[in-house]
């Protein structure tokens, strides 16, 4: 994660987020009218490079910059990917030229590719390399690093969701390898929100270390989703406890990637909480 010298700013160093003592912070960068979290805050482009300088300041490691709204509980309104990249086209440059590496979010090979061109270093695929197979084979012939997430068309309140995530991941692990993605370059992420109950998420978090069976970095992005309300009630702007009892939980059960809103919150609790178990 942290630029060498070998390296040009911007890249993403795997090697290097693994061996921190503490997981990499990835802020998320919302060019929608319509997430759920801050829907329209950041759309006009100085909003949203405002926001990023602000989270390359608050500690980022990485920039997730995103311009269709997934909405993990429903109800998003699904774009064109000329819709996405009008969006985007004011602001990815100059996002890129911040200095830290850049990800796109998107389930779109076109506007991953269009992301990839002018800079951005890794994609994130909500739908992990299983929605469109040209996905993959995108990120095969670019060898950039991929983050993987599970994720399901509706909830299903009675499946084993470990069971459920580790199959998905199996498949997506055979889609990648099949296109050429080097093993290396992948990321895994277990969706938390994302097609499941809070109950099914919660029980994502707490058994989060069966992942490491894979034998990849593991991302979880719990920051202010719906099942923190179902513990104590709250709209998205007021889940910052729930979402950082959320991450430091993901922390100790081996998460290597934390995709946060709440940059400065959640880099100073992670930095502490390292510090604190190195005492031990």
């Amino acid at each position: 994660m942290i630029a060498t010298t070998s390296r040009p700013a911007g890249c993403l160093d795997l090697p290097a987020l693994l061996a921190r003592p503490y997981p990499a912070v990835m802020g998320v960068l919302n060019i929608t009218p319509d997430s759920f979290s801050d829907g329209g805050a950041f759309i006009a482009p100085e909003s949203a490079l405002a926001q990023a300088r602000r989270l390359v300041a608050e500690g980022a490691d990485i920039i997730d910059i995103g311009a269709e709204s997934t909405r993990p509980y429903g109800g998003s309104q699904p774009v064109t990917a000329e819709e996405e990249l009008r969006r985007l086209e004011p602001v990815l440059s100059d996002v890129v030229a911040l200095g830290i590496p850049v990800s796109i979010d998107s389930m779109k090979p076109a506007v991953a590719a269009w992301a990839l061109d002018r800079g951005a270093a890794i994609a994130n695929d909500v739908w992990g390399l299983q929605r469109d197979p040209a996905m993959a084979r995108l990120i095969g012939e670019r060898n950039v690093p991929v983050v993987v997430m599970h994720n399901r068309d509706s909830v299903d309140p009675g499946i084993d969701i470990m069971a459920d995530i580790a199959a998905f991941f199996s498949r997506s692990l055979a889609i990648a390898a099949d296109a050429g993605v080097p093993r290396e370059r992948i990321v895994l992420d277990p969706g938390i929100g994302f097609g499941k109950t809070p109950d099914q998420s919660m029980t994502a978090l707490a058994r989060l270390g069966e992942l490491k069976s894979f034998g990849l970095p593991i991302l979880v992005g719990a920051s202010r989703k719906r099942f923190i309300s179902s513990v104590a009630p709250s709209e998205p702007q007021q889940r910052l406890g729930g979402s950082i009892a959320a991450h430091l939980i993901a922390a100790q059960n081996g998460a290597n990637v934390i995709r946060a809103h709440d940059v400065a919150e959640t880099v100073q609790a992670l930095r502490v909480a390292a510090a604190i178990e190195e005492k031990r």
